[in-house]
């Protein structure tokens, strides 16, 4: 352990980017500046390895393949061994099956700290009660509450909330891209989500809730961003429901800081959230949110105060809320300033130092007033 921080091993086993793996590399570029030591074990031809690369991370890559890869399970166990790890930080839940199998099957001791992101209850209770697990660090209030129920020793629990870069995003100048590409006249409202297309985003809501407002004469467009197995069955849906001339389904795209701020309202119709990071990002780009209260969203959310919030798969109960700011400008400039303080929570530099205390805590060293200050 060298300038009395630990040396992490993260492990992260997904192949495709989404809102865990853009949390890591948050956390490591915040760690790394810091000097933190780090190694970073992601899956072979996963979108992190070549972050990785791009970025020239101190990463090591492996096929993945089952759960039970024994030779992902072995690189694990020699990492630690090669390279005097102090901490192992699972990212996912397979992550946390590696590293567990490397303790049980190799006899690795190495400390491991892993962080739950979903709200509904851990499968397999036996692997979250390890006794190597020195923490779970829940990314909102209402993940460790459910994961709780299932965990023996309460104290092993901690939130700590996601949070963004929040010089990603520019609320200056003036924002067309979306109008220009789409062909959407001035003045006419855009409502809009950046998600997978997952069934636990449930854009089906999303196209009832447009729906609603269009019986409602309301001229708005309807922007679906993002990619997932759903779209075709989407796409049919909002078909069905007459809806093509009002949702515009734009795939993945790689330029959201500069069609984020273009939105007028950010709906969020999940069913289950750990915390949605997609909120915070529309928050930074001061477009008012309108989501339901699932999971950790109402950690960001306060309805009437930093957003709108409905309920689950009630739309009509989002229609009110996105009339609700569409008919006042007053509220909506409010809701907008309340949420711009509320960010302050949610940066990528307070989850790095928070993260990092909880490192320097399953060492028993005190940051401030101890007689072991870190530089």
């Amino acid at each position: 352990m060298g300038n009395n921080y630990p040396l992490v091993l993260h492990i992260s086993t997904a192949k495709t980017w989404r809102g865990g793996e853009q949390q890591l590399a948050y956390l490591y570029e915040e760690l790394n500046l810091k000097g933190v030591q780090q190694v970073l074990l992601c899956a072979r031809s996963s979108v992190l390895e070549q972050y990785c690369i791009s970025r020239s991370y101190n990463y090591i890559s492996i096929r993945k393949g089952s759960n039970l890869n024994l030779l992902f399970t072995r690189q694990v166990r020699n990492i630690c061994n090669k390279k005097e790890i102090d901490i192992i930080h699972a990212h996912d839940s397979h992550a946390l099956t590696f590293a567990i199998l490397a303790a049980t099957l190799f006899g690795n001791e190495t400390p491991i700290i892993v962080s739950r992101r979903v709200d509904f209850p851990i499968r397999s209770k036996r692997k979250y009660n390890h006794k190597n697990i020195t923490k779970i660090i829940c990314v909102s209030d209402a993940i460790r509450e459910i994961t709780g129920s299932d965990i023996v020793n309460k104290s092993v629990l901690t939130t700590i909330h996601s949070g963004i870069d929040l010089n990603r995003f520019s609320t200056g100048g003036e924002f067309k891209r979306l109008r220009t590409e789409f062909n959407i006249p001035p003045g006419t409202p855009l409502v809009g989500n950046v998600a997978a297309l997952a069934p636990h985003k449930d854009y089906t809501t999303f196209l009832d809730t447009a729906g609603l407002l269009v019986e409602k004469g309301i001229p708005a467009r309807y922007f679906i961003i993002g990619e997932g197995r759903l779209e075709e069955q989407l796409k049919d849906y909002a078909d069905d429901k007459g809806l093509n001339e009002h949702v515009i389904f734009t795939g993945f795209r790689n330029d959201i800081p500069e069609i984020l701020p273009e939105l007028d309202i950010f709906l969020v119709t999940s069913e289950t959230e750990g915390l949605s990071t997609s909120i915070l990002d529309a928050i930074a780009c001061k477009v008012p949110v309108v989501a339901t209260n699932a999971g950790g969203i109402t950690e960001i959310i306060e309805h009437n105060v930093t957003g709108m919030l409905g309920e689950i798969k009630q739309p009509e109960t989002l229609v009110d809320g996105i009339l609700t700011i569409f008919s006042n400008e007053t509220l909506r400039e409010e809701i907008v300033t309340n949420a711009t303080e509320k960010l302050k929570e949610f940066t990528k530099e307070t989850t790095a130092e928070k993260t990092l205390q909880i490192y320097l805590d399953a060492f028993e060293i005190t940051v401030l007033g101890g007689s072991e200050a870190c530089p």
